[in-house]
């Protein structure tokens, strides 16, 4: 029927439609006031989970994610676990710097007797090739340690010398020409080494194969050896690999801790790393986006600020969230009863609720990690503000409707 044959008077019209839609709003109200605390109706669009949403998926039997209060417990488990990401108490000691032979070392092998010479006189000298041989002192020609780990002596036979220290060689040598000459002394001398090297490759200057010396080498004497890194070192990230172990600790570090400046090992392999580090700041926050960061890392609470802190009309200061996928040697105890992936993460979700003043002191302390996301949950109130704003636009809507049909 249409509107301008109805019966009632434009005035009674209006006044049935506000006396429907007032009665309406009476009952919806108070059910969404209440309502509204705990949820929002599930027809309206939200920006993404709320705290309860998060809060009642951990608590569930099979719980997906592990919920855990960001507190002074949590953040020193994070620290412990922070302690073992560094090259002093994560990698195996180096053997001290006192070099041993190992198969493709170059040696250079010199007798002397003492006189009369009984063994190596100077016709003996000249057959056996010795450079600046003499009556009584022979040199023999450099030869390289053979795969088994062993060289060849006139009069001494095959040698095993792997494994050995130069003064070790000396002494077999002299133990097996013992009889033969008269008290042989014997010098070993290693001019070139190959059994005992460390590589530097990646983001520096000159990629290097260096041996390792009597006197020991150290990570930041490598990186000095191959020309520096290529980029400012808050951006670099070094990695030695050391047998079946890889571990990575950020150039800053190892230069601010003197501790992380370690000793390093035969074919150790050093690499630098340009590694970007990024997080992703969602929900109620000024600015959504993706952060990069240095590679020594950041705190929660640089990470809220660099986000441009929390929107005060719509965070739930009490719903700040880090979902991060933990390992399990990190949670210790509390992975035992976690949710696991397939490759042994747990998947985590840490929360800080700033309602608590203390809670700026733990968002300090609380370190953010590569590829964590960050997000933070709209205010109940937001919610019921949302609502109320489509009820609102309602009205407006149907009044404009009333007073189009009433020729206004």
């Amino acid at each position: 029927m249409a509107w301008t044959n109805l019966s009632l008077c434009e005035k009674d019209f209006k006044n049935m439609i506000y006396n429907k839609l007032h009665r309406t709003l009476l009952l919806l109200l108070p059910i969404v006031a209440l309502s509204g605390c705990v949820t929002t109706p599930g027809w309206m669009m939200r920006d993404g989970p709320s705290s309860n949403d998060i809060t009642d998926l951990a608590v569930k039997p099979n719980a997906p994610v592990l919920l855990l209060p960001i507190d002074a417990q949590i953040n020193q488990m994070l620290a412990v676990a922070q302690k073992h990401d560094n090259f002093a108490l994560g990698l195996s000691a180096a053997p001290k710097p006192n070099y041993v032979i190992g198969p493709g070392d170059e040696l250079n092998v010199s007798v002397w007797e003492a006189p009369p010479p009984v063994l190596f006189t100077s016709g003996l000298a000249s057959v056996t090739g010795g450079m600046g041989s003499s009556a009584g002192n022979v040199t023999f020609p450099a030869q390289r340690v053979s795969s088994d780990g062993t060289i060849s002596i006139p009069f001494a036979g095959t040698i095993k010398v792997a494994g050995l220290s130069p003064q070790q060689v000396a002494a077999r040598i002299r133990k097996a020409l013992k009889g033969l000459a008269n008290d042989p002394q014997v010098l070993v001398q290693v001019p070139s080494n190959a059994s005992a090297m460390v590589t530097v490759v990646g983001d520096v200057q000159q990629s290097i194969r260096m041996p390792l010396t009597a006197a020991g080498l150290r990570l930041l004497d490598a990186l000095a050896a191959a020309g520096g890194t290529k980029d400012p070192v808050d951006k670099e990230t070094v990695q030695i690999t050391r047998g079946k172990e890889v571990l990575s600790v950020p150039l800053r570090k190892v230069i601010d801790n003197p501790t992380q400046n370690v000793a390093l090992a035969p074919n150790d392999v050093i690499t630098v790393l340009n590694k970007p580090m990024s997080l992703t700041v969602l929900g109620a926050v000024a600015k959504n986006d993706e952060l990069n960061f240095e590679a020594q890392g950041i705190s929660l609470a640089q990470a809220l600020g660099r986000a441009g802190g929390l929107l005060d009309n719509r965070a739930d200061a009490r719903a700040v969230f880090v979902f991060r996928f933990e390992q399990p040697g990190v949670l210790g105890k509390l992975a035992k009863s976690a949710p696991h992936l397939q490759n042994g993460d747990v998947p985590v979700v840490y929360q800080l609720n700033l309602m608590n003043p203390a809670a700026l002191l733990m968002a300090q302390n609380f370190p953010m990690k590569n590829k964590d996301v960050l997000y933070v949950a709209n205010a109940p109130a937001a919610e019921f503000q949302k609502f109320l704003t489509i009820i609102t636009s309602s009205i407006y809507s149907v009044d404009r409707v009333v007073n189009i049909s009433a020729g206004n």
